[in-house]
């Protein structure tokens, strides 16, 4: 008979589920000072681009060609894309990667993972617990950065259209829509990464060497994307869709894309979901 059977019939009033409740991992993963310096890290880089800017002026366009970037101080929506633009690919792992990776894999280096199952915790509760957490503090730094950014931009360029660099506009509103849109997706590419940390964490007492697993097998993808060779096998290669999003962005809003890219990413995050609830059910907990 197991802990949590025997607990269930002896204790009176003990109930699985309400085991650790997710408003007590939500604060003790809040009070973790990684979560405060990520927070300021991205709520500081929109005015670190404002400073470059003001510093570095405009280049106009390259060789005729307007790209997102020339179109940065056109206005608060066009600086906010322009944010997503420069951090989706890399900025935005490193939170993601970091609060899937650390959150099991913290608790075993600090010897207290066996105490939190003794408690008891069952098992999948625990995970189910601290990945809803991590996925939750993953999704607020996705919101933060465009978030500060949008309105940084709109304080320092001024309220109005996004300016797309093939010509035209899209409206104030739509465009906040619009970077709503691209916002939800990058996110959702990013369950890749998250997968990849919460697994790896559920298999290391090394947090580091959990979140730098998860990051370096996501930049591993980015290069087998650019290996062009490989043909139509990168569209199996959630990185190949990283920057879908952009389709969100056009006269015309693209779904195609952003579809596909979700599908594939979710895809891999619930396969690797699924290996660490599995192994971690299976595993002897020392630490």
């Amino acid at each position: 008979m197991t802990a949590t059977a025997t607990l269930s019939t002896s204790a009176p009033g003990y109930r699985p589920g309400r085991t650790l409740p997710l408003r007590v991992e939500a604060l003790r993963q809040w009070k973790r000072r990684r979560t405060m310096v990520m927070g300021a890290i991205l709520a500081a880089l929109p005015f670190v681009l404002i400073a470059a800017f003001a510093i570095g002026g405009s280049d106009g366009d390259r060789n005729g060609r307007i790209t997102l970037m020339d179109t940065a101080t056109a206005s608060g929506a066009n600086f906010a894309a322009t944010c997503l633009f420069v951090s989706a690919g890399f900025l935005l792992v490193i939170p993601v990667a970091l609060f899937c990776g650390d959150t099991v894999a913290s608790e075993a280096s600090w010897s207290s993972l066996r105490y939190l199952l003794a408690a008891p915790v069952p098992r999948s509760r625990l995970l189910a617990s601290k990945l809803a957490v991590a996925l939750a503090y993953s999704a607020a730094a996705m919101v933060l950065l465009p978030l500060v950014a949008l309105a940084a931009g709109t304080v320092a360029y001024g309220w109005g259209p996004l300016q797309l660099p093939t010509g035209g506009s899209i409206p104030a509103g739509d465009a906040v829509v619009r970077l709503g849109i691209a916002v939800v997706f990058v996110f959702a590419s990013q369950l890749v990464t998250a997968g990849l940390a919460f697994w790896l964490s559920t298999r290391t007492d090394a947090p580091l060497g959990a979140v730098g697993g998860a990051v370096g097998l996501t930049i591993v993808g980015n290069v087998l994307d650019a290996v062009t060779a490989l043909g139509d096998w990168r569209d199996f290669l959630p990185a190949h869709w990283q920057f879908a999003w952009i389709d969100a962005l056009q006269p015309q809003l693209e779904w195609g894309g952003m579809v596909k890219g979700t599908a594939i990413s979710l895809t891999y995050a619930l396969v690797l979901f699924a290996l660490a609830f599995r192994g971690f059910a299976r595993k002897d907990i020392v630490s």
